[in-house]
């Protein structure tokens, strides 16, 4: 994988050398399940020589870092812990804002969220049965072993005033084959049995989770890469960062042309080769469409809004400016504009060329 050039040879640039720091998602960016999308390893290892830095910052709490670092090595991605930034972390250090050290706090998930609160002095419990036992706190993270135990303890400690934190509003994560609940489909049933909402939310979009990455890579040019408008995109937005969207796990392009305000990202790709490309971004003064006699154009790419619908024209097979087009197009018109026959005929020069 390489660098695009001009025609007098010159490398032309790149998100991943406008850009010092990827603040990277994981699940659907970098890996679906056990499995790295395609063609991932190689092209983070293409930003690293361009001089980029890698952030891996995850909403998922399940796992602790050393673990996530491991699977990337697995996966042919050199990591190491302190590159990975867990939404456990950023809610554990919610808590000890707030609670005295060696405080019990009720931690429901995985094996990440109890080695989170111990890393900041707190004390992790689990349930007792039903009962969560006398905790000043819970901090609740996606765990696939999480029971309806689990979750009734949660609810319980919840009504009798502990402070309670969940790491990520995720509801769905991608596995090979679909979608699967998430930890903010587990949260919503605790909420709906204590009466109340989590007293903070620690994962993207809320920023503790990019603000605590930032610090730590003490980013100067960073960008958010993820394949979530909810969390990703409006969690870059919450926090002042440029975003690319990746269309390589729970994304599409239907949903990426319905994007409101606050979950629009600034460039777009097929996956993680688009920090190599030239960017494809969705803003005229970043390179994007322009308006052109009441339609949006970028090279031959074209997308008008007819009779209350978006068509799009797509030229040699470049899907990518025709989705940039159909972006200008679908975020300048009313709401209720249609965008189906515009995303399948984008969806169709994609497959047109493998992308």
């Amino acid at each position: 994988m390489t660098t695009e050039t001009d025609s007098a040879g010159v490398a032309s640039p790149s998100l991943a050398t406008m850009h010092d720091v990827a603040l990277l998602d994981l699940d659907g960016v970098v890996y679906i399940g056990d499995h790295a999308v395609p063609g991932a390893a190689d092209a983070l290892a293409a930003a690293r020589r361009s001089g980029m830095t890698l952030a891996f910052v995850t909403n998922n709490a399940g796992r602790p870092p050393e673990e996530v670092a491991a699977h990337l090595e697995e996966l042919g991605i050199p990591a190491d812990v302190e590159q990975v930034v867990t939404s456990a972390q950023a809610g554990a250090e919610v808590l000890a804002r707030h609670l005295p050290a060696g405080a019990d706090v009720l931690a429901v998930g995985g094996p990440g969220v109890a080695l989170a609160l111990v890393r900041v002095g707190l004390n992790p419990v689990r349930a007792q049965g039903e009962q969560p036992g006398d905790v000043r706190g819970v901090l609740q993270g996606f765990g696939r072993d999480t029971t309806w135990v689990d979750l009734a303890a949660a609810a319980l400690a919840v009504q009798a005033g502990a402070l309670w934190v969940v790491t990520n509003p995720d509801r769905t994560f991608p596995i090979p084959g679909g979608r699967a609940p998430g930890n903010g489909s587990l949260a919503a049933a605790v909420e709906a049995a204590a009466g109340q909402a989590p007293y903070e939310i620690a994962g993207k979009p809320y920023p503790a989770l990019m603000r605590a990455s930032l610090e730590r890579t003490h980013a100067r040019r960073p960008i958010v890469v993820g394949d979530r408008l909810d969390t990703d995109i409006a969690g870059a937005t919450q926090v002042g960062v440029p975003s690319l969207l990746v269309l390589s796990g729970i994304c599409d392009v239907v949903g990426l042309l319905q994007a409101g305000p606050g979950e629009r990202p600034e460039y777009v790709g097929a996956d993680l080769g688009a920090l190599l490309a030239r960017p494809a971004s969705t803003q005229t003064e970043m390179g994007g469409p322009r308006p052109d006699g009441g339609g949006w154009a970028l090279g031959p790419a074209r997308a008008d809004v007819r009779d209350g619908a978006i068509e799009v024209r797509i030229a040699g097979g470049d899907w990518l400016a025709g989705l940039q087009c159909c972006c200008a197009a679908a975020w300048h018109s009313p709401a209720g504009t249609s965008v189906s026959a515009a995303a399948a005929a984008v969806d169709t020069a994609r497959r047109s060329v493998g992308a």
